[in-house]
């Protein structure tokens, strides 16, 4: 039997209420298939099964809401009958009701440590929040250190109790919710920060050309050509491409890019473009408008929010020229794009004038360093002088 349990989509994820099964017990499923659709503070997401066999249980019910990791159904294994799932659930039940093998009861712990065991690891103004909303501070995991429970916590919690009533509110929790993880991000992760000026004469007049000959739904937007320079960079210098959980860098298992999203109600998303070496310009540019579609329209899957493995921002259409951006964890490294605009440089010792970009990198001190970043944004800098390559 598989135990198919709410995954986690994102760092500042701890639960999801469950709107509605897209299978029913009897079906078969596969990998990649939309089973449910749950609600988290930033959208309905698509929810897909990682697995493959045949749905047995549907454990939770819509209107159900549920901690990350919590078993929603049942999955019968290939091959695997429904007797032999009786069976298992049987044994599985038997083994909880089983009482526990004697053991020798602890010393009772002395009145002042039994104290601080129940107190918990609580700021001040978060204890003082958590009185004034009603809210247990038992049920709230805290993400400060050591776990502490954190104002940001208790808000986060209270604003979970009740469902938003309007689209501003729904902005306004994802707003808490981001604030929340993005302040853990700032206090669990050694920042460093370089930036760089890229020349783009080249780039634009490579896309100029390439777009005269297209239609104008076909055509392509320097973004592509920023997010594909980026990837195959990150092809070269993987210790940007990647997690950090437990203590220790995992490598991504592909260059799957979480694209920043501004949403029309407010608030931002960073679903997972994946495989961005491995796609034409051309399919980059269809799935990245493919991606901001779904995203203002709330249907993206599961494997959109939790399969990043670092994260690209481009705010150059909001006029700004440099960002700096906070990364988003479990993931290493954020590089960021400004406004193309004319710059002046030296070329051949005369100075030249011509449209350019500053690229920035946000990364994890932990796993590499400014000498590795520096390299990083070079090669980006380095690819974008041969668009036609990308």
């Amino acid at each position: 039997m598989i135990e198919f349990k709410l995954p986690s989509l994102g760092a500042d994820m701890d639960e999801g209420k469950l709107l509605e099964w897209r299978v029913q017990p009897g079906d078969p499923v596969k990998k990649g298939d939309i089973v449910a659709v749950v609600d988290t503070t930033k959208s309905a997401i698509d929810v897909e099964s990682w697995h493959e066999g045949t749905v047995d249980e549907l454990v939770a019910q819509p209107g159900d809401t549920l901690p990350v990791g919590a078993v929603m159904a049942l999955l019968r294994e290939p091959g695997e009958t429904p007797a032999q799932a009786e069976a298992w659930k049987r044994a599985r039940t038997t083994q909880a009701r089983a009482p526990a093998a004697p053991t020798v009861a602890p010393q009772p712990a002395p009145p002042a440590a039994a104290a601080e065991a129940a107190r918990r690891r609580v700021s001040p103004a978060a204890r003082k929040r958590a009185a004034e909303l009603g809210v247990e501070l038992a049920a709230i995991a805290g993400t400060g250190p050591e776990g502490a429970v954190t104002l940001e916590d208790v808000e986060g919690a209270a604003t979970a109790k009740a469902a938003p009533a309007t689209p501003a509110d729904r902005a306004a929790e994802m707003r808490r919710t981001i604030a929340a993880a993005m302040a853990r991000s700032k206090r669990e992760i050694p920042h460093y920060y370089l930036s760089t000026e890229v020349p783009l004469t080249r780039a634009s007049a490579w896309l100029e050309a390439e777009n005269a000959k297209r239609e104008v739904t076909g055509r392509l937007l320097m973004a592509v050509l920023f997010l594909k320079a980026t990837a195959l960079a990150l092809k070269r210098y993987p210790d940007f491409n990647g997690l950090f959980r437990d203590g220790r860098f995992e490598p991504g298992t592909g260059i799957h890019i979480g694209v920043a999203i501004s949403l029309r109600q407010g608030g931002l998303i960073a679903p997972a473009l994946h495989d961005v070496d491995a796609r034409s310009l051309d399919q980059v540019m269809a799935a990245l408008a493919d991606l901001v579609q779904r995203a203002r329209a709330f249907s993206l899957r599961s494997s959109e929010f939790s399969d990043p493995t670092v994260t690209v921002t481009n705010l150059g259409d909001q006029g700004v020229d440099l960002v700096h951006g906070i990364i988003y964890p479990p993931q290493v490294a954020l590089v960021g794009f400004g406004r193309v605009g004319e710059r002046v440089w030296a070329e051949d010792g005369k100075p030249v004038v011509g449209p350019a970009v500053t690229a920035s990198l946000s990364a994890d001190h932990r796993v590499s360093d400014g000498h590795r970043g520096a390299l990083l944004l070079a090669e980006i800098a380095r690819l974008l002088q041969e668009p036609e390559k990308l």
